[in-house]
């Protein structure tokens, strides 16, 4: 698209030379992150999902972090604890990364202190860029029409399983990248986005039966834990974004209304 102010206006123009990408795995950030303005955080089994579910259900911040022992520390200093590893609830930890467990009305105006085995581990990752937010199949069609009130570049980052590819976060990061390069313009140059995109239209409409045999649906349901993953497949249940401010993940609608305060706990 040219840059023909006369005909478009500036921003228009600006508009239309944004992009957005996608990166399949954490290992593959450093190759992505200089570009970029705004990183989106997928983790759709389970980490972003109850994410977004716990700030639409009245959590009042969740601050992220990649350890158990930062978890635990946190909760001695008063924050709700919560962690998970390979998809079950740490021993000393009330809660893990279910998001039907976050719509608790306990947890209503609490900080909560999260860890899990992936999610929260690329948002550590991904916390130097300029804006970090949130995104999954549950908020989906919030975060892409957050998106596109953003200046600057996208990268659609992927949890993936332990620094692998995973079918599920690639889908949703598809999901994005399509409505961004459909509806408002964005454009995109990379095989990795164009790959998600098709792998999204595969599933578009069909995304449960789509991923019935992806890796770790299978873990989850050898957990038992068939409830949450149709509650993680189910498109738009939420209507929250979450962006990482000071250390913590809140609903951006928070920050435009200037009703942030400093207190975690």
């Amino acid at each position: 698209m040219g840059k023909e102010e006369g005909k478009t206006g500036s921003a228009m123009v600006e508009r239309y030379e944004r992009r957005v990408e996608v990166c399949f795995s954490p290992r593959q950030f450093d190759l992505y992150k200089d570009e970029f303005h705004t990183c989106v955080v997928i983790d759709v089994l389970r980490a972003t999902s109850a994410i977004c579910t716990g700030l639409a259900h009245g959590v009042d911040r969740i601050i992220p972090v990649p350890t158990i022992a930062e978890a635990r520390a946190l909760q001695q200093e008063g924050c709700v604890g919560a962690a998970e590893r390979n998809g079950q609830i740490v021993e000393g930890f009330e809660f893990g990364n279910s998001p039907r467990a976050f719509m608790d009305g306990s947890l209503r105006g609490k900080t909560v202190a999260l860890t899990t085995t992936n999610g929260t581990k690329a948002i550590d990752l991904a916390k130097g860029m300029p804006q970090v937010a949130i995104g999954s199949i549950n908020n989906l069609d919030a975060i892409c029409t957050w998106l596109m009130q953003q200046p600057g570049h996208v990268l659609l980052l992927c949890s993936g399983w332990k620094d692998k590819f995973n079918l599920e976060d690639t889908v949703c990061a598809g999901a994005i990248a399509d409505n961004l390069i459909d509806l408002a313009r964005f454009r995109s140059v990379e095989d990795s986005t164009i790959a998600a995109k098709h792998l999204f239209l595969s599933a578009k409409g069909n995304t449960f039966s789509f991923l019935k045999a992806s890796s770790h649906r299978r873990r989850l349901r050898n957990l038992n834990l068939g409830e949450d993953i149709k509650y993680c497949l189910t498109p738009n249940t939420v209507n929250v974004v979450p962006v990482l401010h000071e250390g913590a993940l809140i609903d951006a609608r928070r920050i435009k209304e200037g009703v942030v305060t400093d207190s975690r706990i």
